[in-house]
């Protein structure tokens, strides 16, 4: 009979760690989810803010086949996605001699690093508006496409300007 009664405890323990699994589960995707949507409004991948958030999490280098599958996106997506936030100063890409896989980590100043793919991302922006801009001249559009391009112009001084306020110490 007590065999019965620990099995019984036994399911109930399985069903305590199976709750706490599904809470710790939903927390995570709720993580990875809000820097999905704060890399998309930023103009950028959801893909961005996944690996950010997955790397965040870890507190250490994950490889490839961990990225696939904290984040759901193909190694492709991944590769893609390294690159970049590896160039904004994000993400640090490297290999294990030992196994020879790929790996990333977190570099740098996680904030830093969003303000610089915001900024950049707003300079590329502003550059393609003042070159359509540009293109879009003619005697009966310059009045008008030059009160515009004055504005855009006053937006990217402001962006340099962002650019040079530095970040908060942590």
């Amino acid at each position: 009979m007590e065999k019965h009664g620990e099995k019984l405890s036994d399911a109930k323990r399985n069903d305590a760690l199976s709750a706490s699994d599904n809470s710790a589960s939903l927390a995570l995707e709720k993580i990875h989810s809000t820097f999905a949507a704060v890399a998309a409004s930023l103009g950028y991948s959801e893909v961005h803010g996944r690996i950010i958030s997955a790397l965040l999490i870890a507190d250490r280098p994950l490889s490839m086949d961990e990225l696939i599958k904290q984040t759901k996106y193909s190694a492709a997506s991944i590769s893609l996605s390294l690159d970049l936030l590896e160039i904004v100063g994000i993400v640090k890409k490297m290999k294990d001699r030992g196994d020879r896989k790929l790996y990333a980590r977190l570099e740098g100043d996680l904030i830093e690093g969003l303000r610089n793919a915001m900024i950049l991302k707003l300079q590329k922006e502003i550059n393609n508006t003042l070159a359509e801009l540009e293109s879009l001249k003619n005697p009966k559009t310059r009045k008008p496409i030059s009160a515009v391009e004055k504005e855009v112009k006053r937006l990217h001084e402001y962006i340099q300007k962002l650019s040079e306020v530095g970040v908060p110490r942590k």
